[in-house]
This record gives C-alpha cells, sequence and structure tokens, in this order.
C-alpha cells in the first residue's frame, strides 16, 4: 500500500506521469451533449465543478465520444447521442478546473488538418492528450494512428501524450503488451485501460507487459486503471456491447443483488485493492480513473463516492 502523501507536497499530474511515479488518481466523464444550450451546458459544468471540489484528484478526464455501431451488429443498448467537443468543453466552460484535464481524441474524426490545429494550440500545462483508434480495423477513418501519432511529433512533442490498453484485446491476441511498448516508441508515455471488470485479465497484461520491459531494458510507463460503476442490468448489457469482459460470476453477482449498484461498488474496490497489490509487488506505476458517465443521480452520487474511497487507498 502506498504511504500517506499530503496534497501539497505531492507533485502535478505531468510530473507524476513524466516519472512513472505511481499512485496517480483521474476522474472521468463525458462533455454534455452536442444539442445542448449554451445555458445548460454552463449549469452542468458547475455543478460538475461542484461535485469534484471536494476529492483529491490529480487531474480529469474528458472522453471523446465516437459512434462504435461497427463494433458490434446487435441493437445498441442505449442510443448514441454526439457530445460536444471535450476540448472546447474544458477551454470554455472548465476554467474553473485548477488541475491538469487529460482531453481524449478519436483521431478518426478528425481530419489531419484540424488534429494540427487542436495539437498547435493545446495548453501543454493544463492539458494531456490521449489518441483513440477506430472501434474496428475497417472502419472509414480520416486520420489513422499511426499518423496522429507522427503528426504530434512534429507539431507538439512537448504536449504529454497517452494511449488506450484494452485488457480484452490482450486475451484475444496475447499481443497488447506488445502494442504498448510500440506506442512508447512513437511517444507515449503513459496509458488509461478500457473498464476492467475482470482482474485477471487485467494482471495477465501488466504481467506481461513489465516482463517484456524488464527483458528490453526499458522502464514500465504508468498504466490507468479504469473502474466504473454498474448500477442496472441495462448498464450491464450495455458495458458487454462495447466489449468489456464481464466474468459470469461478477454478472451473476450483479443480476441478483437486490442493490447491483451497492455489489458493484463493492466489486470496484476489490478490483482496485487487488491491482494495487499487484503492482506494488511488481514495481508497476499504476493510478486509476473513477469513470463518471452516467446520468442517473444515484449512480453519479456513488461514482464519487468511489473516488473518495479510491483515494484512500492510495493513501490520500
Amino acid at each position: 500500500m502506498p504511504e500517506s502523501v499530503p496534497t501539497g507536497s505531492r507533485p502535478g499530474l505531468h510530473r507524476m506521469l513524466a516519472e512513472a511515479r505511481p499512485g496517480v488518481l483521474l476522474f472521468s466523464l463525458t462533455p454534455p451533449r452536442r444539442n445542448a444550450t449554451e445555458e445548460r451546458i454552463k449549469e452542468i459544468a458547475a455543478v460538475t465543478l461542484e461535485r469534484l471540489e471536494p476529492l483529491d484528484l490529480d487531474g480529469l478526464i474528458l472522453y471523446d465520444i465516437d459512434d462504435e455501431s461497427d463494433r458490434n451488429p446487435d441493437e445498441r443498448p442505449f442510443p448514441y447521442l454526439p457530445t460536444m467537443d471535450p476540448a472546447r468543453y474544458h477551454a470554455e466552460h472548465l476554467g474553473g478546473w485548477d488541475r491538469p484535464a487529460v482531453i481524449y481524441r478519436c483521431v478518426g474524426k478528425y481530419d489531419e488538418a484540424d488534429l494540427a490545429d487542436w495539437l498547435r494550440h493545446a495548453d501543454a500545462e493544463r492539458v494531456l492528450g490521449v489518441f483513440v483508434g477506430a472501434s474496428t480495423g475497417d472502419k472509414t477513418v480520416r486520420t489513422n494512428m499511426r499518423r496522429a501519432q507522427a503528426l504530434r511529433q512534429e507539431v507538439r512533442p512537448d504536449l504529454p501524450l497517452g494511449g488506450v490498453v484494452i485488457g480484452e484485446r490482450h486475451t484475444r491476441g496475447g499481443d497488447e503488451h506488445l502494442r504498448m511498448l510500440a506506442k512508447q516508441e512513437r511517444g507515449c508515455t503513459f496509458f488509461v485501460s478500457q473498464v476492467v471488470y475482470d482482474v485477471n485479465e487485467t494482471k495477465n497484461l501488466i504481467s506481461d507487459y513489465v516482463y517484456e520491459c524488464r527483458s528490453r531494458g526499458t522502464a514500465p510507463r504508468t498504466v490507468v486503471f479504469t473502474l466504473s460503476l454498474c448500477g442496472s442490468l441495462k448498464t450491464l448489457e450495455f458495458v458487454r456491447w462495447l466489449g468489456v469482459e464481464v466474468p459470469r460470476w461478477l454478472q451473476n453477482s450483479i443480476r441478483h443483488s437486490d442493490d447491483p449498484l451497492a455489489e458493484s461498488y463493492r466489486q470496484a474496490l476489490a478490483i482496485a485493492r487487488d491491482l494495487v497489490d499487484f503492482c506494488e509487488h511488481l514495481g508497476m506505476p499504476y493510478g486509476f480513473n473513477v469513470e463518471s458517465v452516467s446520468i442517473r443521480r444515484a449512480e453519479i452520487e456513488a461514482t464519487i463516492k468511489l473516488a473518495a474511497d479510491v483515494a484512500g487507498i492510495l493513501g490520500r
């Protein structure tokens, strides 16, 4: 278990990631819907900042949502609703946020010129980036991942860049740790995982990554593990539609619980404790991203409490 570090003495997010220090804590959310009025956007931003203010976070993640209907031919449990650009939401409505923001970019959505323009104007002291590739290999894209990574190297090599890591992909192909190392060679200095429900799958990936790093004489980079609550059976259905592996025993626990949200909460904390112990043992730099994407008040409040409890696990 990491030792308690007073907020005032803990380095900022940029330095923690650059030095691969363990114990990063982020909170993630989606921007408001694209068709929301300016008044409504301001209202959402104000409420969000008020909820986050008491939390001892290192930074905020703002997701870039893309239509992933090509991922799965089955009907999407929740409709795809376009959201506003996360960079614009951060710049225009989250001025009261005094810590860094990690801005996701689904690079396939953007022309090269648009992506370069964002890179050129991003404030490297307040912003970090995470590039996300297409949901499937045959999806038509405007800019592919390789070109986006090269573009960042050409335009803004000083802007910290992260990559997405997917345990399920490692289970299928056994090479996600090699993808991580390839992304490191192209400029990634940290990783954020897809939502973790199958902790063994994640531990397999991290173990392979750490030992491959050692065999190459390469220092492992921080992996920020995403935790997300599953407060209803429909949410569970959607998580699985997105390709997230939920072990059958956990599906059963949630389905048969009188309080699925409480059961999901209990399991999320167990996953966090397990991964802290595992990473500390391996000497693997790690952190957590507590994800809040629900519009249900009970789930939002539970997610805020989860972030506070994970901060406690991290010794804050």
